[in-house]
């Protein structure tokens, strides 16, 4: 199992140096991956919607520069934020200057506040979802001239572009897995859903892979969740349930990002989970 981790809060003083030091710290560790909530407000289960949130696409080519070998990416990119020609400007841009590091993770958006608050459009349910596949749609088709429902590319030229992998977050079995199955590589699960339903998710991404004609086995398959200082041995056991249902990648964040002990017992977890379960 390779482990990723995630980072939403920012509010901590001489941030610059505190956010170089914790990736290399992270790269120098048992972490694969390294990966940025991408909000402009501090969502509400995490702290005061003031808190301070830095633009996650800016601040993963901040990390590129300090670090040289851990994946970047956000989790996720709501695409209502940017439109689809910059935002893949953007990605191919980042993986370059990282050496083909990055990832795209891609969402159809929820937080209607920090829309309304900045003055961003935030559309219903159903275009979101539209907007997405259309993202996803010219993505895949790089190129070549775009005339869809929401938008028009007459002259896509995102040369010099590796096409970066692209994960789509959720877990909604109408819409978000059909698109996984169709255009990802990668699909997250939130590990609070619980085993059972990650494992009846899981089923449904299948079935949506065999309509599509899609190899299940290549999509991989990644977890969302939040280690407890304290808590070993559960977090041990749903690590080991995880990877027993397939899941690949588990990306894992601490409340307290900057403290260094709650870090250092992640590390230190994930460190013996690899060398007892998943060996060299």
């Amino acid at each position: 199992m390779k482990f990723g981790f995630q980072l939403a809060r920012y509010a901590v003083p001489q941030l610059p140096q505190r956010l170089a030091d914790l990736a290399q710290r992270l790269e120098a560790s048992v972490f694969d991956s390294f990966w940025l909530m991408d909000h402009l407000f501090q969502i509400e289960a995490l702290g005061p919607v003031e808190e301070d949130m830095l633009e996650a696409y800016t601040t993963l080519g901040f990390l590129a520069g300090v670090t040289r070998k851990i994946q970047l990416g956000a989790m996720v990119t709501s695409v209502t934020f940017r439109h689809p020609g910059l935002l893949i400007k953007m990605a191919a841009t980042l993986d370059v200057l990282s050496g083909g590091r990055s990832w795209l993770g891609l969402g159809a958006g929820w937080f209607e506040r920090e829309h309304r608050g900045l003055g961003i459009p935030f559309p219903n349910v159903s275009e979101r979802f539209e907007r997405l596949e259309e993202t996803l749609q010219i993505l895949q088709h790089s190129g070549r001239p775009h005339y869809g429902k929401y938008y028009r590319l007459e002259e896509p030229l995102f040369r010099p572009l590796r096409k970066p992998p692209v994960l789509i977050g959720g877990m909604g079995e109408k819409r978000t897995l059909r698109l996984v199955a169709r255009y990802a590589q990668a699909g997250n699960f939130y590990q609070a859903a619980g085993l059972a339903e990650i494992t009846h998710k899981l089923a449904v991404l299948r079935r949506h892979c065999s309509e599509v004609g899609r190899d299940y086995g290549e999509i991989e398959k990644t977890t969302l969740g939040v280690f407890t200082p304290g808590q070993k041995r559960p977090f041990l056991e749903e690590l080991r349930a995880l990877q027993s249902i397939g899941i690949g990648t588990a990306v894992v964040g601490v409340l307290e990002p900057w403290n260094a002990a709650a870090v250092g017992e992640l590390i230190e977890v994930l460190k013996y989970f690899r060398d007892t379960y998943s060996g060299p």
